[in-house]
């Protein structure tokens, strides 16, 4: 019920996002919670940061929180210093070290484009790469962490002798819930006195209860209906937003995300660990942070689906080839073709994916170990590695029997597709549709071309590769793939 829906907003919410007057573009961390140097850009309306504990998600939402200057907020209230306290008493030798921290940000204003940067060395300033005039955005911020959920502050009035304000919630906000609850409400009010409130529900059904005896899930969608439906043009921030909700009431809760910052001209952020959140934007607004053996954090490629797949056990009856990059895998994309065509084995098994170079590979394997996926695992390394000690490093990480193949030849894929296609022109040009003399032409001029290079093999089969996509109109991995599903048959 949600697919299309989700679909259709994606390409809308794109659409929309170069006429909305705010948008956060980029954050750079620096020296903060053991982020040694780590850019997250936004390209998204909405965008979902994933990544295993630790990896720095929520440190990347609270930097987020600290971008802009947020109109009837306190001079602390979304500051670094608040939102990233230290620990220091003034003696004992257990505290968190003084070193310096920088946050910097990217955005783009109703005045243009713009930067900032926090900067800590022994306290928090702001500057503004030079420009004098320059001044902080002013932009609405909801910030809404995990580990305090603005629901459980209404404990505290449970024995209050006073009668507290009585504000119901409004058509939007009783419609935002109602589509992801499945409670029919006579009225939702949110009760407040002395700074401190709590909702309060009727259903039709008669049955009344205040917000501690909620459901968790219940109160979330509530407090979020209450507080962001009818905000606009705000950034919007929510950590593990998944909290207390059934994967369906997840799904749900990405569209109508999506549809309000539609609608509100909205930026949203959030952090999950729930793969039903993930797939609920395109790829585009997917941030995965991964940290490797050695404690650094990195952004990763979004395209990388075989490896988030396996991390969120969402490929777990699949065999999974991870090969080198986009050329590799077109090699291999070719061999698996005919291979399961003549085993009668269903595509939908093998799952064939890319990283961002070889020296990945036993960082991944380690992982793959962790999460229990590693037997569901071959890595596909070039030809070129066959003396490498690559191979050794990936069985020390993941286990001695973890495959470890690899693809034809003793260079780099292209290579040796290159060498192929010049050994069977015919086939390939079939293969490719075009003609034989068009493709022995353009190989011969190729050749000519780069004679004089001085590159390794590899860079001038690449180039020349390049060159012949644009000139027969098919992309390099669509080449390597025909050529080695010919040599596979």
């Amino acid at each position: 019920m949600t697919e299309r829906p989700l679909r259709a907003i994606w390409s809308r919410l794109q659409a929309k996002k170069p006429h909305m007057p705010h948008f956060l573009s980029r954050i750079r961390l620096q020296g903060i919670r053991g982020i040694e140097d780590l850019q997250v850009a936004f390209d998204y309306p909405v965008s979902v940061i994933a990544g295993g504990n630790a990896s720095g998600k929520s440190t990347v939402l609270f930097a987020a929180a600290c971008a802009y200057k947020v109109p009837g907020a306190g001079v602390r209230d979304f500051a670094p210093a608040t939102l990233f306290p230290d620990y220091r008493p003034k003696s004992g030798v257990r505290q968190d070290p003084k070193h310096l921290i920088v946050l910097e940000f990217d955005y783009r204003t109703p005045e243009g484009t713009n930067a900032m940067r926090w900067r800590f060395a022994k306290d928090w300033n702001r500057s503004f790469f030079g420009r004098k005039s320059a001044r902080q955005p002013e932009r609405p911020v909801y910030l809404r962490a995990f580990g305090n959920p603005s629901g459980l502050r209404s404990a505290s009035m449970s024995h209050r002798a006073t009668e507290p304000q009585v504000t119901p919630l409004n058509a939007s906000q009783i419609n935002f819930a109602r589509q992801m609850l499945p409670i029919r409400y006579a009225e939702v009010v949110n009760l407040s006195s002395d700074e401190k409130d709590m909702l309060f529900a009727e259903q039709e059904s008669d049955a009344k209860y205040s917000e501690l005896h909620m459901a968790a899930g219940e109160r979330a969608i509530l407090r979020l209906a209450q507080e962001i439906a009818q905000i606009k043009g705000a950034l919007v921030l929510i950590d593990e937003v998944e909290a207390g909700l059934h994967p369906s009431v997840q799904r749900l809760l990405m569209l109508h995300l999506q549809q309000l910052a539609l609608r509100n001209d909205l930026q949203v952020i959030v952090t999950t660990h729930s793969p039903v959140v993930i797939d609920s934007v395109p790829t585009w607004g997917r941030i995965f942070l991964e940290r490797d053996e050695a404690g650094r954090v990195e952004a990763v490629p979004p395209y990388r689906d075989v490896v988030q797949d396996a991390l969120y056990v969402r490929s777990a009856d699949k065999l999974n080839l991870l090969c080198e990059d986009e050329n590799s895998e077109g090699v291999v994309r070719g061999i698996i073709d005919e291979i399961l065509i003549r085993q009668r084995i269903g595509f939908d098994w093998v799952r064939i994916g890319r990283n961002t170079g070889v020296e990945k590979f036993p960082a991944q394997a380690v992982a793959f170990k962790k999460f229990e996926q590693i037997n569901n695992f071959a890595f596909v390394l070039d030809g070129a590695k066959r003396d490498s000690r690559v191979a050794e490093k990936i069985q020390e990480a993941g286990g001695s029997n973890v495959p470890v193949l690899f693809l034809p030849g003793r260079h780099a894929p292209e290579v040796w597709v290159w060498q192929q296609m010049q050994q069977n022109t015919q086939d390939t040009a079939r293969e490719l549709s075009v003609s034989p003399s068009h493709l022995t032409d353009q190989i011969t001029r190729l050749n000519a071309t780069f004679k004089i290079a001085s590159d390794t093999p590899s860079e001038i089969a690449k180039n020349k590769l390049s060159v012949l996509s644009e000139k027969i109109g098919r992309n390099a991995l669509d080449i390597c793939r025909i050529v080695a599903r010919q040599e596979t048959r």
